[in-house]
């Protein structure tokens, strides 16, 4: 009886010094679910190189050479994560039944594979891969990833605490993903939106095998703004309220001088004066810089350029 066919979708930037390492894992643990009767032989570990500057495509051409199960797509320059992602699943999504997100690290347990597998045979079309708790981050990133969280719930946006990109998906949950159009892409809050039964599998976090995080300061930064400002007009709405509130704030002190000015209690107030310029000033700018981060967006969106091009295939 034929099993359903996986795909192990792994996006790569510069990853030469972990893919030696992450490859040989991947296939000892595709090799198992196929001994167990759990998926197809014909499944493969699909890597998207995502216009790396050193040998990571050369390793990953080598690997299709050696290994059958290993192949590969190459994009035609730098589109960030996300992209590559949705590039590998789009791809994937035309020869099997099943995918599964990894991030090229292996700081994910691929154990847990095994449990998505077998959620899926249970009814699940997604299944995510959950961390127990985050000790191998530094205290700043484990800290600032919590009030990220939990600002993501207050704004109202969908998402699954301590969920980054490791996940199963079934072909219809990947088909029905492939019409969420938008170009400033934030998966983590787009998969909750595509519905059907969901699960999740629990693991520990490992840390990472080889090489450097590919996910800076300034990179977390704006993986964060993007996911809230693509979710959520919240923030529109909040500048709103701050000039509502300045406006009452204003017209009370336009109260008090015209009472200090017919009582003859007029104090000079250069610094008080300067100080709230300034102040009122910063707002102003704060709430200009979120407006025009929603108008970028929508000047993104509108010109619908593609999120990625193909420029190799070897897929076997």
């Amino acid at each position: 009886m034929k099993q359903d066919i996986l795909y192990i979708v792994v996006p790569c930037y510069n990853e030469q010094e972990v893919l030696p390492i992450t490859t040989p894992k991947l296939i000892e643990q595709l090799n198992a679910l196929v001994e167990a009767q759990l998926i197809d032989k014909e499944s493969r570990i699909l890597y998207v190189n995502d216009g790396s500057i050193d040998d990571t495509w050369q390793l990953i051409e080598q690997y299709t050479q050696q290994h059958p199960q290993v192949c590969g797509v190459k994009l035609a320059g730098n589109v960030g994560h996300q992209n590559a992602l949705l590039a590998g699943l789009e791809a994937a999504s035309e020869r099997a039944d099943i995918t599964i997100s990894i991030d090229a690290d292996l700081q994910d347990d691929v154990a847990v594979m095994r449990d998505m597998v077998q959620k899926y045979h249970e009814g699940c079309d997604i299944v995510y891969g959950v961390r127990r708790e985050r000790k191998t981050d530094t205290w700043f990133k484990r800290n600032s990833a919590l009030a990220f969280y939990k600002l993501m719930r207050r704004l109202g946006v969908k998402s699954v605490y301590n969920h980054a990109d490791y996940r199963l998906m079934s072909r219809r949950a990947v088909k029905q993903l492939l019409n969420y159009r938008e170009r400033n892409l934030f998966l983590r809050g787009i998969v909750p939106l595509v519905g059907y039964r969901t699960d999740s599998v629990f693991y520990d976090r490992s840390e990472r095998l080889a090489g450097e995080s590919k996910y800076p300061l300034s990179k977390m930064i704006n993986f964060a703004v993007n996911g809230i400002t693509s979710f959520s007009i919240k923030p529109v709405r909040m500048v709103l309220t701050l000039g509502i509130i300045f406006t009452l704030i204003a017209l009370g002190i336009l109260v008090y001088v015209l009472i200090a000015y017919f009582s003859g209690r007029t104090v000079s107030g250069w610094a008080s004066l300067i100080l709230s310029l300034w102040f009122i000033g910063g707002c102003v700018l704060i709430g200009l810089g979120i407006v025009g981060e929603y108008i970028g967006k929508i000047y993104i969106e509108v010109k619908d350029r593609p999120r990625y091009n193909i420029e190799k295939e070897i897929i076997q």
